[in-house]
């Protein structure tokens, strides 16, 4: 092919075209769909509250989120319960340490605890002299927790455990590699024939020399005999405002600054059967005394030690309000006749005067028996889990409702029927909306509230997820969907009430479910895209709402929102403009702010910040925890009429500080001017 002249008008415009698309700024000079323009007004008049309870969290035992991750209890199946109450028992993941001909391992019914009588009898056959001496070091048992124990060099750890025999011990207790190669920490338990007769509890604290993620505990013996385990325990003693919870992971919870936290379920509530419900009296009181359940719908054992009162605890702990949904006699499998449901309600009023009752209340003692005498804030419950379509849940329902209000007026009660497209047919304060589907379906779904009833129960969307291909396990692509989704909540705010994401946690060795907010292991964590996502509406709650009118020529994947929010630390307002463009081109959004007050001089000390990635379906991972993150960047100009580039693909949050101007009054000096 041969060469040919090209005039140099040409050139200059291709190359004005080139610049243009590396330096993304003549967005104004392409296609008219690629242009668009914002107003918002910020006037008193066209301004309404947003509520202070708009945004929280939701916790489900799934995933291992509690057993295994946020309960930082190391030891799994710590008494031996998880194979059943019948003996013998399958007590794993407790392994030996050993040969048959030097121990025997077994489980018998012997244990103290009436509500969880089973106990590891350990027999051991060698002896630290004569013909069968021990292996160095000793034979026993090891626990390697939940996928390895995350021991960390200079820290304490707190051993408890219930130990018996008829001969005097000598047991060593050990912090160890996985293999139990390298002691990390060890400490002996020496005690009498006399002393160990009877059941007796030892506590023993072992600070580590080393750190290793994939640590197991081990108790040890070279000295022939046999020996009674139950109950066995570890802790690191730096959890969260020590309460027991894993301070890395509640503190991802208290970037998002939740305004509630909905537990314990979720399907974990229901059960596939009744006799695997999540049941709060079951789980309070001395963990040692919790009898532990199976829960059948994520398939794996939990000691509840993360119990109603913990659940409790860290709303608290986190300064949100608590949402308890309890279980109304009904599972996936078998319900509870209406006729007979009495029973059930009553556990729920048990379980709101154990949160809320006096200290001399029959349940309110046993809440200041463990520790908190003041009641907890619960202000709210949901009768139920995606049960509304189930024979026998209106009555149920009904059932609960009048009791419950007859003895607490003041309680918030959520019902699992959708009221979003119709009339509710039973009373409720609010309902329970859930969506999991497509990117494209969640995005659209920002206008899902629009023409709801502005009258009657308001909203708790307590699960929404993008799920499926468009999700993997935590995709850019979700993120987006779900924010569009969020923005349209957060303009519908006045008819929804509560929104949670689901799920909120997943132990990468148990993932049951894919994408969640926060994925960890034994030592490391990251937030999904998702996470991130939802961080832009931290101070959403509680705000302002102003309106934010879009006007583009064509395009419907904008959508933006508006607030003015309050900073705690500073007590500064700012004006927070969200914007998410889910579309493939690059947008000259020009924004102009309207109905600013008088004494307000100007917009400025600002910030951006942009959530995006080079890849719709990026995700996160330990290698690269912030792969796909929020970047923010220092706005220098900020005023009442701004342009701002959207990239493709994008979640865009400017935080504007409102200045205000000092007016000094006539006929004062300088120590009587006031700031408006």
């Amino acid at each position: 092919m041969g060469f040919f002249k090209v005039p140099y008008t040409v050139i200059l415009l291709y190359l004005s075209m080139v610049v243009c698309l590396v330096f993304q700024s003549c967005a104004s000079g392409l296609d008219a769909n690629q242009t668009a323009t914002l107003v918002v007004n910020v006037s008193e008049t066209s301004a309404r509250p947003i509520p202070e309870t708009l945004f929280g969290i939701f916790f489900e035992e799934i995933n291992h989120a509690g057993a295994g991750g946020l309960w930082a209890e190391l030891v799994s199946n710590r008494g031996f319960e998880a194979g059943g109450p019948n003996t013998p028992s399958n007590i794993d993941p407790w392994s030996i340490i050993g040969d048959e001909s030097s121990l025997v391992v077994s489980t018998d019914r012997s244990s103290c605890f009436d509500r969880n009588k089973v106990a590891l009898k350990m027999e051991v056959l060698c002896d630290s002299e004569g013909a069968n001496i021990c292996q160095p070091g000793g034979v026993g048992i090891y626990n390697p927790g939940f996928w390895g124990m995350n021991i960390e060099q200079g820290k304490t750890y707190k051993v408890v455990l219930y130990v018996r025999s008829s001969e005097s011990i000598n047991i060593t207790v050990s912090l160890t590699d996985s293999n139990g190669g390298q002691i990390l920490a060890t400490t002996n338990i020496i005690a009498s024939a006399s002393d160990v007769s009877n059941w007796k509890m030892v506590e023993v604290l072992l600070e580590a020399k080393a750190t290793n993620p994939k640590s197991r505990l081990q108790l040890t013996t070279t000295r022939k005999g046999v020996i009674w385990f139950d109950q066995v325990s570890t802790m690191p003693l730096d959890t969260y405002k020590g309460h027991g919870f894993r301070s890395d992971l509640v503190d991802m919870l208290a970037n998002l600054k939740p305004r509630f936290i909905r537990f314990p379920g979720g399907c974990f509530v229901e059960g596939e059967w009744l006799r695997n419900a999540f049941r709060w009296k079951e789980t309070i009181g001395a963990w040692e005394q919790r009898p532990g359940h199976f829960g059948d719908v994520w398939m794996y054992w939990t000691d509840d030690g993360l119990g109603y009162f913990e659940f409790l605890q860290l709303a608290e702990d986190l300064g949100a309000l608590p949402i308890w949904v309890f279980n109304n006699g009904i599972s996936h499998n078998d319900q509870v006749d209406t006729s007979s449901v009495l029973p059930f309600v009553q556990e729920a009023l048990d379980g709101i005067e154990f949160a809320r009752g006096s200290p001399n209340s029959k349940w309110g003692s046993i809440r200041a028996k463990m520790g908190h005498p003041e009641p907890f804030d619960l202000r709210y419950v949901a009768v139920g889990n995606e049960d509304c379509g189930k024979k026998n849940y209106r009555g149920n329902y009904i059932k609960f409702y009048s009791a419950i209000k007859l003895a607490y007026p003041d309680i918030q009660i959520i019902s699992n029927c959708d009221g979003s497209s119709r009339q509710l047919d039973h009373q409720a304060e609010l309902y329970d909306f859930h969506v999991y589907t497509s990117a494209n379906d969640m995005f659209s779904m920002a206008h899902k509230f629009d023409h709801t009833s502005r009258s009657g129960p308001k909203a708790f969307v307590s699960e929404y997820a993008v799920t499926g291909k468009d999700a993997g396990k935590g995709s850019l692509l979700a993120a987006l969907a779900e924010a569009g989704f969020l923005i349209g909540v957060e303009k519908n705010s006045d008819v929804v009430n509560m929104t949670s994401y689901a799920p909120l946690f997943v132990n990468v060795n148990d993932r049951r479910w894919s994408p969640d907010a926060i994925v960890f292991d034994s030592s490391k964590l990251y937030g999904t895209p998702s996470y991130w996502m939802q961080s832009f509406f931290a101070e959403s709650s509680g705000a302002i709402l102003h309106n934010a009118t879009l006007q583009t020529v064509s395009s419907t994947a904008l959508i933006a929102s508006a607030i003015t929010w309050t900073n705690s630390v500073d007590n500064r307002s700012y004006l927070r403009i969200k914007i998410v463009n889910f579309g493939t081109d690059l947008v000259n959004l020009k924004i102009s702010v309207d109905g600013l007050d008088p004494n307000t001089a100007q917009l400025s000390g600002s910030n951006k910040t942009v959530l995006t990635s080079a890849n719709l379906m990026d995700e996160n991972s330990f290698v690269e925890p912030k792969k796909v993150a929020p970047t923010p960047t220092r706005l220098e100009i900020a005023g009442k009429e701004m342009n701002i580039i959207l990239s493709p693909h994008s979640f865009t949050s400017l935080d504007l500080l409102k200045e205000s101007t000092h007016l000094e009054m006539t006929g004062t000096d300088a120590s009587t001017r006031s700031s408006i």
